[in-house]
């Protein structure tokens, strides 16, 4: 506000210096006569000259005078100035006499004025464009922030989950504080530290947390700040980044998503220099070049560490790498207990079920299901959030927000309930499957229906059988439609793509083929500017493309028989699910259980949204949670349909 009320000042004081110079011209022009020398002589005789400035001595003197009626004229003497001053003065003309090098104080303002104006607008651009901020020359300082004590600090408390990470970024801050602890040994502070992990996984909490315990300046910026349309603003970028960081050491510097800014070098199209290699060129000298950054740590983040610049990654740069990964089951507990801190937490709530049952969210993830909750118990009326919230915002995280409003003919129900029938029958009669946590038939997210499989604990690694498994598991839908309707439909189409993916990731990267052996077929080349596996290096012959699309062919027939033959076993089975399933829409792993063993389903209480006596309201859905702790898995490996 206070520099839009700045500028609407200047224009205003500027129109207003134009208008009274105007104004002064305009009105000297207007009364002030050029007459000549002879019209001059006549009003003279005629007695009608009250008074005359000269101004000089000899020819070209200016005339200034007044007539006896007040109006001013002008004009210039000949040679003979002395004759015309005897004359003048016969005529009891008033006569003053001035030096031609004094002028009115008039005359030098109309003269100077529009020269002023002009050298005042010059300096006010300059000004501008020197200035700070988004003005036109400002683009090669650098848009870092420096984080001040006012801000909101976040601390290590307030990070969960990757004790490692913290541990390695607590031994900086402490060499900030107490460099000589280590220098006395030898040791030398790392100039550099790089956060690798998936996305949602806390790298930029972590450098707000470093930000919050460190007592030194803590510079932040994007990677994507310091490339724009201008030539050469990056480096110049980079450069006063470091600039303000050695006036300021020892301080931190921080570059989120360096990968915009530090990908590998010669991979563009064409053979021109590339403006962000330039910046990547000032980058890398600017953090172990000829001049020396003491006290300088630059703290990076990315998820995508393999695209980075080998330069970028050598020691002498970035000394220390920092693996953040996805929680452990500890590390989810402690995230959860970190984001549900802030809420009123009912007596039902079990973190560390909570804990087991989301393997595989990273910390955004459960993040976002707190926020679900306590959302969904607010949209209730409740007062305090329920454990049912949680798992109904775990539903929605997972397998995405019900669609209940989508209208579905009975057939097209039917044709689901079996399809996702198929896909439960065969992942509980398979060992080595994911034990299955929900089935329904309402639609959810791009989903007709959903079977969500979630294993019992973290998995990092998987072997054939498993793999093998999940194969089958994604081949029992289509089969269920083939053998109970006699149908087959396009619902099945993310099965197959899935079911044909893991196969030819067994033959060609896993090596999990018997005929073609322990071999990994097709180098991928992924080029940094075209986006990921835009080609695929195929370095074996085509005899052996053909003998790869036949062990793929194999593979998936062989998963394909063997659901078939669970299925035809079971039919009985399955039509109890699929009859289950459209009966109440949602099945639990207890209910599915059940049904495979044979015994009756437990009945359903169906309330309404209550008052309780605390003026809180409690709902209970027909989908109630599941009778077991949850077993959940990483959402992206889920089969679903």
């Amino acid at each position: 506000m206070n520099s839009t009320m700045k500028n609407v000042m200047f224009w205003m004081v500027a129109a207003l210096v134009i208008f009274l110079f105007w104004s002064v011209s305009s009105r000297i022009q207007n009364t002030e006569t050029q007459l000549t020398f002879s019209d001059f002589m006549g009003q003279l005789d005629r007695g009608h000259v009250a008074e005359v400035i000269v101004t000089g001595t000899g020819a070209g003197s200016q005339i200034d005078g007044k007539f006896k009626n007040g109006q001013s004229f002008k004009t210039f003497a000949p040679p003979q100035i002395d004759d015309l001053v005897n004359v003048m003065l016969e005529k009891d003309v008033e006569v003053t006499a001035r030096d031609a090098n004094s002028s009115s104080w008039l005359g030098h303002l109309v003269a100077w004025t529009p020269i002023v104006i002009m050298i005042a607008f010059l300096i006010f651009f300059m000004r501008q464009m020197q200035g700070s901020g988004n003005r036109a020359l400002s683009f090669g300082k650098s848009k870092a922030k420096l984080s001040s004590s006012q801000q909101k600090k976040v601390t290590f408390k307030d990070v969960a989950g990757v004790d490692e990470a913290k541990n390695e970024l607590r031994e900086i801050i402490e060499f900030l504080r107490e460099p000589q602890k280590f220098q006395k040994l030898g040791g030398r502070i790392p100039k550099g530290v790089l956060l690798m992990g998936p996305p949602g996984t806390g790298k930029t909490l972590l450098a707000r947390a470093i930000s919050g315990e460190a007592n030194v300046p803590f510079f932040s910026i994007s990677g994507s700040d310091f490339v724009e349309m201008f030539v050469g603003v990056g480096a110049s970028r980079v450069r006063d980044l470091f600039e303000q960081g050695k006036k300021n050491a020892p301080c931190i510097i921080f570059i989120d998503e360096i990968d915009a800014v530090g990908r590998h070098r010669g991979a563009g199209l064409g053979g021109g220099h590339d403006e962000r290699e330039q910046t990547l060129n000032q980058l890398l000298v600017e953090m172990d070049g000829f001049e020396s950054n003491e006290g300088v740590i630059l703290i990076a983040a990315t998820n995508r560490p393999d695209v980075l610049d080998p330069a970028l990654l050598r020691p002498g740069r970035f000394d220390r790498r920092v693996v953040v990964s996805l929680p452990d089951v500890s590390g989810r507990e402690g995230i959860l207990k970190v984001h549900t801190s802030r809420i009123p937490l009912a007596n039902d709530v079990d973190l560390s079920i909570l804990a087991r049952g989301t393997p595989g969210f990273s910390g955004a993830d459960l993040a976002n299901l707190v926020n679900e909750a306590a959302l969904n118990a607010a949209r209730l009326g409740q007062k305090v959030v329920k454990m049912y919230d949680f798992e109904e915002a775990k539903d929605k995280v997972l397998m995405g927000a019900e669609r209940r409003s989508m209208i579905m003919s009975e057939d097209e129900k039917r044709t689901t309930a079996y399809h996702e029938a198929g896909h439960a029958l065969v992942a509980a009669c398979i060992p080595e499957s994911d034990p299955i946590h929900k089935v329904t038939i309402i639609p959810r997210g791009m989903a007709l229906g959903v079977t969500m499989l979630l294993p019992e604990t973290d998995k990092h690694s998987h072997d054939r059988q498993y793999v093998e498994a999940r194969i089958a598991v994604a081949m029992g839908g289509r089969l269920a439609e083939e053998i109970v309707l006699n149908q087959t439909t396009t619902g099945a189409q993310d099965d197959l793509e899935k079911a044909t993916e893991l196969a030819r990731k067994m033959v060609c990267e896993w090596g999990m083929s018997e005929k073609m052996g322990p071999l990994t077929f097709g180098r991928k080349e992924e080029q940094v500017f075209l986006g990921r596996d835009i080609a695929r290096h195929q370095d074996y012959s085509e005899d052996t493309a053909i003998q790869i699309d036949q062990e793929v062919r194999r593979i998936v027939n062989r998963n394909f028989e063997r659901a078939r033959t669970i299925l035809t076993n079971q039919r009985t089975v399955l039509a109890n699910i699929a009859e289950a399933l459209l009966e109440r829409e949602v099945l639990d792993a207890s209910e599915v259980r059940m049904i495979i063993d044979g015994l009756p389903l437990k009945e359903r209480e169906i309330k309404d949204v209550v008052a309780d006596d605390n003026g809180s309201t409690e709902a209970e859905s027909e989908r109630q949670a599941p009778l077991t702790p949850p077993i959940l898995q990483n959402p992206g490996s889920v089969p679903q349909s």
